[in-house]
């Protein structure tokens, strides 16, 4: 038998993506309506919920050692059939960046003052840290592997960004070290960028923001976010308060809802 009668047309499966976008904006409440989601949670992103709306998550972890143990209990129940949820959710990578830091600083007998101190320096600390990263994106895999979804949240943080051909401008980037960013962004189905709908009032340098009240989702690349997809999505989608717009583009969605 040739490794080319193994050629077929690749199948639509289980997607892992991340939401990022500024605090209070939404992130959460929208990753909670995603197919029987189960979220493990850095921080306590779900009470903005309704109780009675609220899905259901495991407890709040305090050390990256209770972070292995949750992400691997779901990879074995995934693995052999039994695990209940179609989607895991990570809230956020933000604050597990935090606790990664702390734990590498916290054990280097060194007694270093910082991460940039960790591991001798020389960026060693920072290199722990992206391999911390890179496990938690191995998980992923795992999961998706097995058909259960996993979504990514991520506060964001405004960077200049200085090119060599263009003028200096600003962009929202994923509140994370450069050296972790690629693990919630290259290999992933879709970077989202969750805002408000806003627009500007005033004439010269009296101008003031104002939001209608909606939200919008930017999936496809832009200058001004980290944002990208891969099912065409080309536009902005109108978020509306406790509907998820990717139900209607997504095809693991569509065949869940």
């Amino acid at each position: 038998m040739s490794i080319l009668d193994s050629i077929e047309v690749p199948k639509d499966g289980a997607f892992v993506m991340t939401l990022t976008g500024d605090a209070g904006v939404g992130k959460t409440s929208l990753a909670a309506t995603f197919p029987k989601p189960l979220f493990i949670r850095a921080e306590d992103g779900l009470q903005a919920i309704p109780v009675e709306a609220r899905p259901k998550a495991l407890p709040k972890i305090g050390t990256p050692n209770d972070l292995w143990s949750q992400l691997e209990a779901c990879v074995e129940a995934a693995m052999a059939g039994e695990f209940d949820y179609e989607t895991v959710v990570i809230d956020s990578v933000s604050q597990l960046e935090t606790l990664f830091s702390q734990y590498i600083v916290e054990s280097d007998h060194r007694n270093p003052k910082s991460i940039a101190q960790a591991g001798g320096g020389y960026g060693a600390g920072y290199v722990q840290l992206a391999d911390m990263h890179r496990r938690v994106r191995r998980a992923a895999e795992l999961l998706k592997e097995c058909n259960v979804n996993v979504v990514f949240i991520c506060h964001s943080d405004v960077i200049s960004i200085e090119l060599p051909d263009k003028d200096p401008y600003n962009r929202y980037e994923l509140r994370l070290h450069k050296k972790c960013t690629p693990h919630y962004v290259d290999n992933v189905d879709l970077v989202g960028y969750l805002r408000l709908e806003t627009f500007t009032t005033g004439d010269g340098d009296r101008k003031k923001a104002k939001s209608t009240g909606k939200r919008e989702l930017i999936c496809h690349t832009d200058a001004a976010q980290v944002s990208k997809n891969r099912f065409g999505i080309t536009k902005a989608l109108i978020v509306p308060h406790g509907e998820n717009p990717l139900y209607d583009i997504i095809p693991a969605l569509i065949e869940s809802n």
